[in-house]
């Protein structure tokens, strides 16, 4: 799959595009990389990663941490900065994804992914702003299907 037709597919289908993404790529072939679609960057702090200097140290965790297959999903939420997801001791060909809504309803205008680079067993997305009455949720996707997710907050 070429990296044009990739980036294409994303930015049509949101989430359900990572998800299908992630069937058709071999395991052998995942490396970190961010991914988005719908309207993600729209807002103020998106397009950073929560070590952004403005921002670290700002988040706590939110809910209580999604298990499934032995991996760990957390969802982290800043008051000034937005939300982050990240997934822990995963295997490869996963992603830890944000959606975000933008008004509040709990249905997915935008979203980001991380894949998980090789040789680590954990990825955390890049930030969601889920402030000003937007709201966001963190999900686990393995291998084309998703696994867990939080709550909307």
């Amino acid at each position: 799959m070429s990296r044009r037709s990739l980036r294409t597919l994303l930015a049509a289908g949101g989430a359900a595009a990572v998800a299908a993404v992630m069937a058709v790529l071999p395991a052998s072939s995942a490396h970190a990389a961010p991914y988005s679609g719908g309207n993600y960057g729209l807002y103020s702090m998106e397009g950073q990663y929560p070590t952004v200097g403005s921002c670290a140290g700002t988040f706590r965790q939110v809910g209580a941490t999604r298990y499934a297959e032995g991996m760990a999903l957390k969802y982290f939420y800043s008051a000034t900065c937005g939300s982050f997801a990240r997934i822990e001791n995963s295997r490869s060909n996963c992603s830890a994804v944000l959606e975000r809504s933008n008004n509040g309803v709990g249905r997915a205008d935008g979203w980001v992914s991380e894949t998980v680079d090789p040789g680590i067993d954990y990825a955390y997305s890049k930030i969601g702003n889920n402030l000003d009455g937007r709201v966001s949720r963190a999900r686990l996707a393995c291998d084309g299907h998703i696994l867990t997710q939080t709550n909307w907050y």
